[in-house]
């Protein structure tokens, strides 16, 4: 399966309307939602901020106003085509005055998701596991080191009497972070798997 690897955008002028579309990782609805609406709020002057996504094997749409079929589903068949998967697509438009009709809006709300894609970096997706960590002050730093060697995303620490690490780690790193924990600790560090 391939993924964004980052969130990238790309504009397009037709007949003096403005179509800004963004794309970018998407894994749930809620986050769907929460872009949906940071784009709104980036944008106020926008009259339309378009949608689509396919998040698994679910579809979201939405034509924001425009006619029915004519912006968030031209939309969503150029994600189809793409082959990314867990993928969220705004397009926002401001209105330049003229009118584009049916085929117009069909085309240029597929032509802004066409520009996106062309610009998007993408990547394999690779299953992640949530994972927490113990370890005493004096291994800190090496608790950084095994977890970045593993690819591990969204590292927090949290000191206290001990420094609890949290972070996400590939699936298939499961039984390497295990072994490379209790060897720099001896034993006392033990991955918890969430």
């Amino acid at each position: 399966m391939i993924v964004p690897a980052e969130t990238a955008c790309a504009e397009i002028e037709v007949r003096k309307s403005r179509f800004i579309a963004c794309a970018f990782y998407c894994d749930s609805f809620d986050a769907l939602k929460k872009a949906i609406a940071d784009t709104r709020a980036l944008h106020p002057g926008a009259r339309h901020v378009v949608h689509a996504a396919i998040i698994g094997t679910q579809f979201s749409v939405s034509d924001d106003r425009e006619p029915k079929n004519t912006a968030g589903r031209p939309v969503l068949e150029v994600l189809k085509g793409s082959g990314v998967t867990n993928v969220g697509l705004t397009v926002t438009r401001y209105f330049g005055g003229i009118l584009l009709g049916t085929g117009g809006l069909v085309k240029a709300y597929g032509d802004s998701a066409k520009a996106v894609l062309a610009v998007l970096k993408t990547e394999e997706y690779t299953p992640r596991v949530p994972v927490l960590i113990r370890v005493g002050y004096e291994l800190h730093d090496q608790a950084q080191r095994i977890l970045t060697a593993c690819q591990a995303t969204d590292i927090n620490c949290d000191f206290a009497d001990s420094v609890t690490v949290t972070a996400m780690v590939p699936a298939s790193c499961k039984d390497r972070l295990e072994h490379d924990f209790s060897e720099a600790s001896n034993g006392r560090a033990t991955p918890v798997w969430c």
